[in-house]
């Protein structure tokens, strides 16, 4: 069904478990807090005595299991092109262009907060024995970009949008009832898995890690929020602006 231009409908945002924005501001104050006690010197030794005891206890099957592990993680050549495919399968089963609004919108939100604050803050790497004391913002103007880790922040909005559009596809094959427990999985499983390897294989700090894990919730949790059945598109011949695509039982 074509729908005309002059049809307006109110942004209603989606539900996100737990409600309302309280969850957010307390992360986000996590996040200040965490930076502030970087910044000041302090957890640094938490983050040394971590990298020394995984260095100690990561004999070589261990290290390539972990690293099979957190390719689970890996946005350019893995999770963007899933959810990007998935998009298209949604988009041309409903014969909309919607579904991809959801990798774009992922793709933007990480672009710039993760993108910027690593930038910013100038962290050097666990294993940067060039430097006097990697474990320290602005230690490494040069090449420093550990903190957060975009690895964990990534894989929780990716795996985000996965599950939103996952729920689109069952929804155009007629299979509202999805397993029990299947997007809680998808969402919650996979981020964990990379959190844990990318600190064991020493790749970030663990303070990289509980950053990267604060932001990706924020982010996730308004990727989700946004109502992309009524995100407000250009006129497009065909209906394929159409709406309808989404459901809000995530």
């Amino acid at each position: 069904m074509r729908e005309t231009t002059t049809v307006r409908r109110p942004l209603r945002l989606r539900p996100v478990r737990p409600a309302g924005w309280w969850l957010d501001g307390v992360l986000v104050a996590a996040v200040v807090a965490l930076t502030a006690a970087l910044a000041a010197g302090q957890l640094l030794g938490l983050d040394l005595a971590v990298r020394d005891w995984v260095d100690a206890h990561r004999p070589g099957p261990a290290y390539w299991v972990a690293r099979v592990f957190n390719s689970l993680g890996q946005g350019g050549w893995f999770l963007m092109p899933i959810a990007f495919g998935l998009a298209v399968l949604v988009g041309w089963r409903t014969r909309s262009v919607r579904p991809l609004l959801v990798p774009i919108g992922a793709f933007v939100l990480t672009s710039f907060t993760v993108g910027p604050l690593k930038l910013w803050l100038d962290r050097g790497y666990p294993h940067n024995f060039e430097l006097a004391h990697p474990e320290r913002l602005f230690s490494d103007p040069e090449g420093g970009t550990a903190y957060p880790s975009g690895h964990v922040a990534n894989a929780i909005v990716w795996y985000a949008a996965i599950a939103i559009l996952l729920a689109a596809l069952l929804r155009t094959l007629n299979r509202l009832d999805a397993p029990p427990g299947l997007y809680l999985v998808i969402r919650v499983a996979p981020p964990a898995i990379v959190f844990c390897t990318t600190t064991y294989l020493g790749w970030h700090w663990i303070t990289d890690s509980i950053a990267g894990l604060l932001i990706g919730l924020v982010l996730g949790r308004l990727l989700s929020r946004v109502p992309w059945d009524d995100v407000p598109l250009p006129a497009l011949p065909g209906g394929v602006h159409r709406r309808g695509v989404f459901t809000d039982d995530l």
